[in-house]
């Protein structure tokens, strides 16, 4: 038996699910509030100063403070259901059909939220380690529970709940930096979806390889 590791977002889909269900579950008011009260975090991100994973956190924090995480997570249904199945590449339900007819072990490893991943992943009945919010009371309280599920925790997350030793092979699948460490852990990589034996050290050299396909 194999382990399949999958990145979802510019992955499995060909878009950013992150920004697009904030922009879908949260209300008109609070994304104008948000896009000027969060400015100073967005041209830090541009310019390099904050990283990827802070940035997220912070607007996913400004975003969901002191939501109830039943009404978000049925936003979350309901982005699964209406929204993402425009998203999902071909290719990769092919590869996910692939690993199932091998009766592999199919994870999807994502800094993307659970509250619309662990829909789509039920309704392709596989594994998920991904973003989710701490709550107190059911209340959303701004912050994450483990963390942004990016670069080395995602691998570390991985290796928290699956014994390597245990798989024949490792496959991985990933688009970006954020993936490296994951990708890492694999004995047949796939960067953009193809094969590769080195995987890419900088967010510069993803650039100049998405250019290149």
């Amino acid at each position: 038996m194999n382990l399949a590791l999958f990145d979802f977002d510019g992955t499995i889909t060909n878009n950013d699910n992150y920004t697009m269900f904030l922009k879908y579950s949260c209300s008109r008011m609070r994304l104008v509030v948000g896009s000027v009260m969060l400015f100073p975090v967005i041209i830090g991100y541009t310019l390099k100063l904050i990283s990827s994973a802070a940035t997220r956190e912070i607007i996913a924090g400004f975003a969901f403070r002191g939501s109830n995480i039943d009404d978000v997570m049925e936003y979350g249904r309901q982005y699964s259901n209406e929204i993402l199945p425009g998203y999902i590449r071909k290719t990769a339900l092919d590869r996910i059909d692939w690993h199932k007819k091998k009766g592999d072990v199919i994870v999807v490893v994502s800094a993307s939220l659970d509250v619309y991943l662990k829909h789509w992943c039920e309704k392709y009945d596989l594994d998920l380690i991904c973003t989710g919010f701490e709550t107190e009371n059911g209340i959303i309280t701004g912050k994450y529970t483990f963390g942004d599920c990016t670069g080395k925790q995602k691998a570390q997350r991985v290796l928290e709940k699956y014994n390597l030793a245990d798989y024949e092979t490792i496959y991985a699948y990933g688009d970006t930096v954020e993936d490296k460490e994951l990708l890492e852990l694999a004995t047949i990589k796939f960067f953009r979806w193809k094969e590769v034996e080195r995987i890419p050290l900088s967010a510069d050299e993803c650039d100049k390889r998405k250019n290149a396909v």
